[in-house]
């Protein structure tokens, strides 16, 4: 192959290498792996001094108790509520997602419930036994229930409480006292707790969403490089041995050289077209999950429904969608956002809605393309976008196909 003319740069090609916000993101990674792992044993730690309370507490009655059939009963009681609380402590905080596993839930009630025949007998007149553990179910209904559940049910356990207190004889006015105070300080203790713990979450949620959001602006922006490079270098050959080939026509001997010159061009330009094509693809599935955990972590709940097959939607709602969730966090205060994907025989259709619209108007942004950018995109795929604005309430429907 000696002989023919090379330009420069295709001996010297280079990658550019990831610009410093995307290498900054992606190397803060691991290490925020590192410091949530030590705030969720900082939690565990802070949240095991509630069920130190509810097991040590107790069991001080239990020396007092000289019946021991009683102690027996009241060790297992203390012992059951301690571990199904621990258990529901440690289930809520290495959870991923927000909300209590229904099973320790069930354990902690069902626990609380037993300690109640178990422990209430205890010492009764010397020490109020069961008057501890009530203080450790009242500090604790604010991680499994909502804040007026969590009332109600302090309010039944003051009245349980209460009916112990009576029934073997003990100071009603001490047990409430211990139940209402005791338990409230608990509660104080496990709310910060817990609040401490979803703001930490939210914020490596939101650091994970950016990081994957970085890395598939980095694949684009790769895709690209690879194609203006390598694209023009293959073409360039694959029409400089085609020319030569036709000079060569009077010569079989010299034709047969550029001809396989041209085709090895043109495969290689296929086949680098087709990589690089996967390659800018990001699924839209993994697009809308990452748009969700970032508008989850700036307080925005998000609902999503796909209820089409996401791989056969348009390359172009992967941009569109990310559009819309720009012009939510930007051009809104949104409480909630819902995005959906449908499909029937006729296309795919995307949509985004929001509460919280401002007077601003939506998709004018100088610094983004804003909604003009997604009807560009769109009329490119032959498709269309619908803008609806009800109140406070923005809807945008993007369509593809031929219901477009």
């Amino acid at each position: 192959m000696h002989g023919y003319p090379c330009d420069s740069h295709d001996r010297d090609v280079r990658v550019p290498p990831l610009d410093s916000v995307s290498m900054s993101i992606l190397t803060g990674a691991a290490s925020d792996d590192r410091r949530i792992e030590r705030a969720r044993l900082l939690i565990l730690a802070w949240l095991s001094s509630t069920v130190i309370t509810g097991l040590l507490m107790p069991a001080v009655g239990l020396f007092r108790e000289p019946r021991p059939l009683w102690v027996a009963l009241g060790s297992v009681g203390i012992v059951c509520f301690a571990t199904a609380q621990a258990g529901l402590f440690h289930a809520v905080v290495m959870r991923s997602a927000r909300g209590v596993p229904r099973r320790w839930a069930v354990a902690f009630t069902a626990a609380s419930a037993l300690s109640i025949v178990l422990v209430g007998p205890a010492a009764a007149g010397t020490w109020q036994s069961w008057a501890w553990i009530g203080a450790a179910i009242v500090g604790s209904l604010p991680v499994v229930l909502r804040v007026a559940w969590s009332v109600v049910g302090a309010l039944a356990v003051c009245v349980c409480g209460a009916i112990i207190a009576a029934v073997v004889n003990g100071d009603v006015a001490h047990m409430l006292a211990v139940v209402v105070f005791v338990g409230a300080g608990i509660a104080l203790i496990n709310m910060s707790a817990l609040w401490l713990w979803n703001l930490i979450a939210d914020a490596h949620a939101g650091r994970e969403a950016v990081a994957a959001l970085a890395v598939s602006e980095e694949r684009l922006r790769f895709a690209r490089e690879v194609h203006d490079i390598l694209g023009h270098s293959l073409s360039v050959i694959a029409l400089k041995a085609e020319l030569l080939d036709r000079r060569s026509a009077d010569s079989p001997e010299r034709a047969k050289e550029p001809a396989e010159i041209r085709a090895l061009a043109s495969s290689a330009l296929e086949e680098m077209r087709m990589a690089v094509a996967g390659y800018r693809h990001v699924p839209l599935a993994e697009e809308i999950d990452a748009l969700r955990r970032v508008l989850e972590a700036s307080g925005v709940d998000c609902t999503v429904r796909i209820d089409a097959d996401p791989t056969t939607a348009p390359a172009a709602f992967g941009p569109i969608a990310r559009e819309a969730v720009t012009n939510v966090l930007r051009h809104s205060r949104a409480s909630w956002c819902e995005i959906a994907v449908r499909g029937d025989e006729d296309g795919i259709e995307l949509m985004v809605r929001n509460d919280g619209v401002t007077d601003q108007p939506l998709g004018h942004d100088p610094s983004s393309g804003g909604i003009d950018g997604i009807r560009d995109r769109l009329r490119d795929i032959g498709g269309t976008v619908s803008i609806d604005a009800s109140g406070d309430v923005f809807e945008l429907r993007a369509y593809s196909g031929s219901r477009a």
